[in-house]
C-alpha cells in the first residue's frame, strides 16, 4: 500500500473515498491507497515540510524506532523532532507501536503537485 498526497478542491476527498470503497468492494484483496489532499501546495508544504519529509525517509530506511532514537539519528533537536512526528501522526503518515516506537506503515509515499493553467 502507498500513500498519495495530492492538491486537491475542498470536497473532493469524498470522491476519493468513494473511489476507494467501490474498489475494496469489488476485490476482498485489494489494497486501498491512502489519500491525504490538501487545498494549496501552500498548505501542503506547511504541513509537510522539508524537515518532516526527511523524518518520513529516515523512517524507511531505519524501520521502527524511538522518537529519541530518530532524533539522534537525523541529528536533530528531539523537541523538535517529537512534534514534527506528531504533526506525521495527526496527517496518518505515521504509526506508533505499543511499544512506543513510531513507523511508517506504507511501502511507498508519493507526493503529487499538479501545477494548474491560468485562464485564457
Amino acid at each position: 500500500m502507498k500513500a498519495v498526497i495530492e492538491i486537491a478542491p475542498r470536497g473532493s476527498v469524498f470522491d476519493v473515498a468513494r473511489k476507494q470503497l467501490k474498489a475494496a468492494q469489488a476485490s476482498p484483496k485489494y489494497g486501498a491507497d491512502y489519500h491525504l489532499s490538501f487545498e494549496s501546495a501552500r498548505t501542503l508544504f506547511s504541513e509537510l515540510t522539508p524537515a518532516r519529509i526527511d523524518l518520513l525517509e529516515a523512517l524507511r530506511q531505519c524501520g521502527p524506532c524511538s522518537v529519541y532514537a530518530l532524533a539522534k539519528t537525523v541529528e536533530r533537536n528531539y523537541s523538535n523532532v517529537h512534534t514534527d512526528i506528531g504533526k506525521l501522526e495527526e496527517h496518518g503518515l505515521v504509526k506508533r507501536t505499543p511499544e512506543d516506537t513510531v513507523f511508517v506503515p506504507f511501502e511507498s509515499v508519493e507526493i503529487h503537485l499538479a501545477l494548474f493553467k491560468k485562464a485564457a
